[in-house]
C-alpha cells in the first residue's frame, strides 16, 4: 500500500506455525488417514486430493481449510485433530524436500 509520501507499507507478516514434531507429523499423516487422497509425501494425485508439499500452504490457511474444507474432504476439527497433531502434520509437511531438478536427472534428459 503506498502512503501519501510515496513509500511503501510493508505487507502484514502471516502467522508463524506453531513448532512441531515432523516425525510424529509423517506418522499422524498416515494414521488420520491423509496419505490416502494426498499420498505418502503430501505430493497429491490425479483425481484425488491436491499436493500438499513441498512448500505447503501457510499454517493459517492449511489449517482452517482442514476444520472447514470445501469440496469431498471431510472435515477434521479439533475434536478429531488436536492443535498439537495439527502442528506435527504441518511439519512434517515443511520438512519434505523439493524434488531434484528435471536437468539433473539423466534418463529424463535424453
Amino acid at each position: 500500500m503506498a502512503s501519501l509520501m510515496g513509500a511503501q507499507t510493508p505487507a502484514p507478516k502471516a502467522a508463524a506455525a506453531p513448532a512441531g514434531d515432523a516425525q510424529n507429523g509423517r506418522k499422524l499423516f498416515v494414521s488420520y488417514g491423509c496419505y490416502e487422497c494426498h499420498d505418502r509425501e503430501g505430493q497429491g494425485g490425479v483425481g484425488t486430493g491436491p499436493r500438499l508439499a513441498p512448500k505447503p500452504l501457510p499454517y493459517a490457511v492449511l489449517s482452517a481449510y482442514v476444520r472447514h474444507p470445501g469440496g469431498q474432504m471431510p472435515p477434521y476439527t479439533a475434536k478429531v485433530v488436536s492443535d498439537k497433531d495439527m502442528a506435527d502434520i504441518y511439519a512434517f509437511l515443511l520438512s519434505i524436500p523439493a524434488p531434484p531438478p528435471v536437468k539433473s536427472i539423466p534418463l529424463l534428459n535424453n
